[in-house]
């Protein structure tokens, strides 16, 4: 955090000497003209920020570097789409059908690190306490979880702040559930470094991510891109498979899901029926168009997170530890 918010202006004064602007969509929100040109990239400071803080005091065990690894590989995906953006002088970047190769190509990374690790192929559904047995189909369920929250993240990038902060509370929420799960994994000097390496990364995210926060909040001075947006979605995805929470993801990452449910309802309903359910989609589009202020959907949205996180933690206190 300290580095992300000391590092934060001469970052931004570099990317403004580079222009590295952001290119607006021209289907977008049209109060949104006047972010054309704010800095784009800011998605590169939460992430070297972070991974210098991690594997400065990593325990380096195989869970959280695959974490870490994913994080990286949906960023660099992220930036490869930034860059395009940026160099071409447009709002559409990479080619939608590279970029589910690349998550695809991420997933196998990350399948083979859980088959290292014995990881098994179920998924527990608290509530009615079931283990859903899904053999070779766990490992579609790690693409659809790293392509969909690395992608519903990314939706949630289009108010300042928005997806930062719920960011935030959703990989604190992980964190706090590998605090948990390290210190009742046993006696002091007898548990079990993994959950607590996850927990480090997970801080690491978040302190990068605070910084990143600092210079975004309304106005922003600098946006995260797909660098950032693409990076938290892939770290939540992996914290899900790296701590058997698969089902809780849902909870977790609720807002991302609402936000790309939005889009498939928009186009589906537009496509099919002739008609919109939403003024525009993602849905804080929706509510800009009613005239709500930036600040008010960052933070209702947050709201929202912090009650799915708060129902997602609860239900991993009463059905997990017994995994």
């Amino acid at each position: 955090m300290v580095l992300s918010i000391v590092a934060g202006p001469k970052f931004i004064e570099f990317l403004r000497r580079n222009e590295m602007g952001q290119p607006i969509r021209e289907d977008g929100p049209q109060h949104h003209v006047v972010k054309q040109g704010t800095p784009v990239g800011g998605g590169l400071l939460m992430l070297v920020t972070a991974t210098f803080a991690f594997l400065l005091v990593s325990k380096y065990t195989v869970p959280a570097l695959t974490v870490l690894f994913v994080t990286l590989a949906c960023g660099a995906t992220g930036f490869l789409d930034d860059f395009i953006k940026v160099t071409h002088r447009r709002s559409l970047g990479l080619n939608g059908r590279w970029k589910m190769l690349l998550l695809l190509m991420i997933t196998i990374g990350a399948a083979y690190a859980a088959r290292h690790q014995h990881l098994p192929t179920w998924v527990r559904i608290p509530i009615v306490d079931w283990r859903l047995e899904l053999s070779y189909g766990w490992y579609v369920l790690l693409f659809l979880m790293i392509a969909g929250a690395a992608n519903g993240v990314n939706l949630a990038d289009g108010v300042d702040g928005l997806a930062a902060g719920t960011g935030i509370i959703a990989l604190f929420t992980f964190t706090a559930i590998n605090v948990i799960a390290y210190i009742r994994s046993g006696p002091p000097g007898h548990r079990f470094d993994t959950k607590l390496d996850l927990a480090i990364i997970g801080a690491a995210l978040i302190g990068g991510l605070i910084g990143f926060l600092w210079y975004n909040a309304f106005p922003a001075e600098v946006f995260m891109g797909d660098t950032g947006s693409m990076a938290i979605g892939g770290a939540l995805a992996a914290f899900a498979v790296f701590t058997k929470t698969e089902f809780l993801l849902l909870l977790i990452g609720g807002i991302f899901l609402i936000e790309a449910l939005s889009v498939m309802i928009q186009v589906f309903t537009f496509k099919y029926l002739g008609r919109r359910v939403f003024l525009m989609a993602p849905i804080h589009h929706h509510f800009e168009m009613k005239a709500w202020s930036s600040t008010k959907i960052m933070v209702r949205f947050w709201i929202l997170t912090g009650i799915l996180c708060a129902t997602g933690f609860a239900l991993y206190y009463r059905y997990y530890f017994k995994s």
